[in-house]
Order: structure tokens, then sequence, then C-alpha cells
């Protein structure tokens, strides 16, 4: 029998068994027992029934939670809730909108499930996250196309204001417009290369993301890389039309490439560089002031310099990417 007891206890397990004792063993009466002892009377005969229904077992705490919980969030919406948080980690308060209950009782739920925090949890499949590097320089390169609004000439509205955003984007020249009659600036579209191993860089301005564009870039990255003593020998895509199409297959097949792609509807498994995509995004493309499209993209090339060659990378030990390739010129001598 566990001697534990809770703090504010007037009697040790023991203690009580041998109140109880007294009262139905030796039948003494409740208030002499309870005197004897100097608790209650209630507490005494509380004891003594229990030892008369238990015995010597009966004589331990027992939990302060109630036998029945009617308000306890029912099981199935425990598993909805769970479900919304590792497929799409959405926080309380959008789980509670989708549930229609209240965020506070989502939270508690959370944190009853040890969900409350997902630090390291993946967004699919709610396991702990597993990373993975490829041994070599070239062993695997991610590609993918991040697309931002073109500036229009005189500054966008992320450092002007919308009001201010609008009147440049009228005064730009020779727009179309859609269907609300607003001037279309038009879309940049970034084709970005990140080597899997070095998180190397290579990015290209372009107006489109078809499958001739792509498969260019693809040569162009290529040929970079080479230059640089790497040679490709995968490339990880999405599932977009132009890394579908069978000119890519084919210009893989030319360059000696194995191509593969991503599951679908799971961004993460191409994660490289869609946090790279992030880091492009505050630190070039929304950085500062631009007062017109070609001044941000005048700035890409330098930008792309500092993060291969000098911006230490968290991810491969506070490191410039560019060191990672081992087999550059130099690098031993």
């Amino acid at each position: 029998m566990s001697h534990a007891t809770h703090a504010n206890a007037a009697l040790t397990p023991r203690a009580r068994l041998r109140l109880a004792r007294l009262v139905v063993d030796e039948e003494w009466s409740i208030p002499r027992a309870a005197e004897r002892y100097d608790v209650s009377w209630r507490t005494a005969k509380k004891w003594a029934d229990r030892y008369r229904l238990e015995g010597p077992a009966g004589m331990c705490d027992r939990s302060s939670r109630p036998h029945r919980q009617p308000n306890r969030t029912p099981a199935p919406v425990v598993r909805k809730i769970v479900h919304l948080r590792w497929k799409q980690r959405l926080g309380p308060v959008e789980i509670g909108d989708r549930l229609g209950m209240a965020s506070s009782r989502v939270h508690a739920v959370l944190v009853r499930c040890r969900l409350n925090r997902l630090t390291h949890v993946d967004r699919a499949t709610g396991e702990p996250i597993g990373r993975y590097q490829h041994e070599q320089p070239g062993d695997l390169i991610h590609v993918d196309v991040k697309k931002l609004g073109r500036v229009p000439d005189g500054g966008g509205w992320r450092y002007l204001g919308r009001q201010q955003g609008r009147k440049n984007r009228a005064a730009t020249p020779n727009k179309p417009q859609n269907k609300y009659r607003n001037p279309l600036i038009g879309t940049c579209y970034l084709h970005t290369v990140i080597d899997d191993h070095s998180r190397v860089a290579y990015v290209e301005a372009r107006d489109d993301e078809t499958k001739e564009t792509a498969t260019e870039v693809l040569r162009n990255a290529v040929a970079w890389f080479a230059v640089r003593g790497v040679t490709v020998n995968r490339v990880l895509s999405d599932n977009g039309s132009c890394y579908r199409s069978h000119l890519w297959h084919q210009t893989c097949a030319d360059l000696g490439i194995t191509p593969k792609r991503t599951r679908p509807y799971r961004p993460q498994t191409n994660g490289k560089i869609e946090r790279f995509h992030r880091t492009l995004a505050e630190g070039w493309a929304f950085k500062k002031f631009y007062n017109s499209e070609t001044a941000r993209l005048a700035a890409l090339p330098a930008w792309i310099h500092e993060y291969n060659h000098h911006r230490p990378h968290s991810a491969i030990g506070k490191a410039a990417p560019i060191t990672r390739l081992n087999n550059l010129a130099g690098h031993h001598t």
C-alpha cells in the first residue's frame, strides 16, 4: 500500500487504517475514534466506511477528478481538432471557427494532447521533423518558381501606402487592365535553383513559367554549376505543368539528370527552396524601397552573391554556402 498523501491530509494512510480498524474491528464509536485522532466525526466515518468496502487498499488518496464530465469535449471532436492541427497547422481561433467552438476550449484540448506548440512537428504527418541532406554537391538540386508582382514606376504600396500605390500603377504607361479596369503591372517569375548539399542558389528573373523557359533555366543552371566543379545528378521539382512536360523530361535526359517530383499538396518535400524563397523576399524583394521594377531587378545579382559567398547559413553550421562546394578550384591548395 502506498503511503503517499496530499499536503493537507490530516491523516497518513497508516493512521487512517488504525482509525478505521478501531471503529470496524474493535467497535469504537465514530465520535470516540474521531477524538482519538483529532479529526472530525465526518472524516472518521469516511475512512471507516471505506475500510468496510475496500479493506486496507481503500486508505489511499483518490483522484479529485469527477467520475463523469458531461462538459468534456467528445472524442470525435478531439480527433477533428488534432487532425486540423497536424495536417494544416491551424491555431485555436481558426480551428474553433471551423468547428463552431470557443477558441479557449480548442486550446485546452491542444494542451491536453500536447499539441499547443508545433515548433518541431511536421505540418503534414504530425511526426518530429527529420531533416536530410545529400552528401555531395550536385547529388540533388531543387527547382521552383517564385512569383512577385512587379514594382510600378514611382514605387509600390508596401512603402507608399495603397492610395499612392494605386496612383503609381495607374500612371505606369502601356499596361493592360483587369476586369475592374485596374492597370496590370504584371508578374516577375523568379526561376530558382538550390543545391541540396551546399544551399548555393542560382536565380533567373523571367516573364513567364512556360516549359520552354523552365528548361532553358535548367540548362543555364547546370552549366553555371559545372563551371564551379559541380555535376548535377538529380533535380527535384513540384508538380507544375512546366515540370510535367515532355520537354522537361527530354531536357533532363539530354543533360544526364534524373527528374523527381514532390508528392502533390506537400510543398515541405521541397522545403529547402520554399525557405530560400522566404529569405529572398525578406532580404531582397521587400527589404527596401524600389522606385521601379528595373531598380529591384538590378539589385538581385548583388544579393545572390551576398547570399552565396558571405551570408552565414544556419542549416550548414553558419558557413557561407559557397564554402560547401569542396571541389571548387583552390579549395585544396
